[in-house]
């Protein structure tokens, strides 16, 4: 599952997961029906509306060994969202819970379910990780991405203080609160660029959106760049 974040303003961290996973053996299928996992609709209350697109993306991913998503969010969603939001339906409450077991996250799938931790790569440099926040506290997820950084030959990770502290996006937080939003970003890309570090790596696009803009605005030297684009060698630090 590309996400529609990943669609619309990512489409380059889609064809580096696509190319990573052929890479490692994967034999890959691209459901062209699917859109938004939801969220937006789900955070914003419109939990009927969330629960027709879940609907439409669980039959759309039934028939799938494993879903793969590059978003530590969107993963988050189908996996602890989905079941409850079609709870009124006996045959697709059955079916969002085997969605639900089957789903992982980019780094999770490659750790947990290929068990591959070391990744050649023609990426070489100094980078920092961060945390987003329904990968860390939604799923529980705070090792494998940094597990496969540091399996990356030439690849130096550097700790990013707070790391698990939110980088101020939260969706349509940052619309409705965009003062809150931006005092949370300076604080995050501060330590960033403390680190010293070339790349910001992270696990979903709503966060490498609002950190990769305000690097840009800050005319920083640092890229926010996604784990899957290090791992297939598709960006240069």
């Amino acid at each position: 599952m590309i996400t529609c974040l990943g669609d619309v303003f990512f489409p380059e961290v889609g064809v580096a997961m696509v190319r990573l996973l052929r890479r490692l053996g994967v034999v890959l299928d691209f459901p062209e029906g699917q859109t938004c996992c939801g969220m937006p609709l789900f955070n914003s209350g419109y939990h009927q509306d969330a629960a027709q697109v879940a609907a439409r993306t669980v039959k759309l991913f039934e028939r799938a060994e494993h879903v793969v998503v590059p978003s530590g969010s969107c993963a988050w969603m189908m996996k602890a969202e989905y079941p409850g939001l079609l709870k009124h339906d006996p045959t697709l409450r059955a079916a969002a819970e085997s969605v639900a077991r089957r789903t992982r996250e980019l780094s999770q799938f490659i750790v947990e379910v290929l068990g591959i931790t070391r990744i050649e790569s023609t990426f070489a440099g100094k980078v920092t990780y961060h945390d987003s926040c329904h990968l860390l506290r939604g799923l529980g997820e705070s090792s494998s991405a940094r597990t496969l950084l540091r399996g990356v030959p030439g690849v130096e990770l550097v700790d990013l203080p707070g790391a698990d502290q939110c980088c101020g996006f939260g969706g349509s937080f940052s619309v409705r609160l965009p003062e809150v939003s931006t005092a949370i970003l300076d604080k995050k890309l501060g330590n960033v660029e403390a680190t010293g570090a070339r790349c910001l790596v992270a696990c979903d696009a709503g966060c490498l959106m609002q950190m990769g803009g305000g690097l840009t605005r800050r005319g920083s030297a640092v890229k926010a760049v996604h784990l899957a684009q290090v791992l297939a060698g598709e960006v240069e630090a």
